[in-house]
């Protein structure tokens, strides 16, 4: 098992990226009970596909009454840490806030993701991964010249933003208190993980190096030799060629001799040397242009759909994606050493593992039996 086998980890069971940091906690080896409340079982998908889900167990109780309440504290006092994912002040209008959660158990490391914190005027405010990047100026950066800003799928706010902030914090957390023997709290908002993120555009932009025009930039389009390419089969692909030796690669493996291409950083020229590179690739099919290419220092990678990639020959032999019961999906990530991380467990039907999973932790089947958690 992975690197956090033995840790012990409640998720009280929300959406987004309070799953994916679970999921990957759960991929690295800890033993993780997912807490479903009784009538929020909502998902972007079947549950059986659900891969953010996988690797833990999921137990339904009713955490507004006081007997299932008392369950989730139970539990609390054998965990290591605790995910919860709702606005401030959810928890403790069920009793269940930190003082209460540590005052059972002190070394409990308190994991909480929000959009906007746990504090400030919008705190409260509904909102998703597209509100919490843009307010960070990460959505106003990524787009085309002149035109309206795009959404990157949810990966900056939600994921990368969110859910492994909220990872990290809770793993630094844990570092700590093997150190102090006293739990945390870990207040992890994607405002501050999508701003975090967006860092080195603001050294950049401080440097005079950026501008607030989307789509002019070195790493946002704005550079011919920084894009996708439309290829002569319709498909694209993606060259990255910034440094010059990297760049000379790409004009000697596209058999450009044009004296422009020769001054490289000359941004006046970037919009029409990409007009005239478009050309060039538009010669050639995807594949073709993966002949002379791929694997070379030019930097380079076709752009593959959800269907391509798994199929790559480098994702193939890395197993970056892998089959578990018959559901093809991400391997976890990263890689150890010694101590692996696995998928060992579909995601659960919420609720499937109430009776084994709270007599696994601990619980006597007369409490649980008197509770009547099976029905959901």
């Amino acid at each position: 098992m992975g690197p956090l086998k033995g840790v012990k980890i409640v998720e009280v069971g929300g959406i987004g990226p309070g799953p994916f940091c679970a999921m990957m906690l759960a991929d690295m080896g800890a033993d993780i009970i997912r807490v479903e409340r009784k009538g929020h079982f909502a998902g972007p998908v079947e549950p059986k596909y659900n891969v953010w889900h996988r690797n833990r167990r999921s137990v339904s109780i009713d955490l507004k009454k006081p007997e299932g309440r008392e369950v989730l504290l139970k539990l609390i006092e054998k965990s290591d840490a605790l995910i919860e994912g709702f606005r401030p002040g959810v928890m403790e209008g069920l009793s269940l806030g930190p003082d209460v959660c540590l005052k059972r158990n002190p070394k409990l490391v308190f994991g909480r993701i929000t959009g906007w914190g746990q504090d400030g005027p919008l705190a409260q405010a509904a909102g998703h991964d597209i509100n919490y990047i843009a307010l960070t100026g990460a959505l106003y950066a990524i787009g085309r010249p002149g035109e309206k800003p795009v959404p990157p799928l949810n990966l900056v706010g939600d994921l990368g933003g969110g859910g492994m902030l909220l990872a990290f914090g809770i793993v630094c957390a844990l570092h700590e208190t093997q150190k102090s023997g006293q739990g945390q709290i870990v207040d992890a908002a994607m405002v501050d993980g999508a701003a975090l993120l967006m860092g080195i555009f603001y050294a950049m932009r401080a440097a005079g190096r950026w501008t607030d025009q989307r789509g002019t930039n070195l790493l946002d389009g704005g550079a011919h030799f920084y894009d996708t390419y439309e290829t002569r089969d319709g498909k694209w692909v993606a060259v990255g060629s910034i440094e010059p030796k990297f760049y000379a690669l790409l004009l000697e493996r596209t058999g450009i001799t044009d004296s422009d291409f020769q001054v490289q950083m000359d941004r006046t020229k970037w919009s029409y040397l990409k007009e005239k590179l478009a050309e060039v690739f538009k010669t050639k099919t995807r594949d073709e242009w993966c002949r002379i290419m791929e694997g070379t220092d030019v930097c380079f990678a076709p752009v593959l759909s959800l269907e391509e990639a798994p199929h790559h020959a480098h994702n193939v032999l890395r197993k970056t994606f892998v089959e578990f019961e018959g559901l093809l999906q991400p391997a976890p990530a990263p890689r150890f050493s010694r101590t692996q991380p696995e998928i060992h467990a579909s995601p659960p039907v919420p609720g499937e593992h109430t009776e084994s999973a709270l007599l696994d932790w601990g619980l006597k089947a007369d409490e649980i039996e008197a509770l009547k958690l099976f029905s959901y």
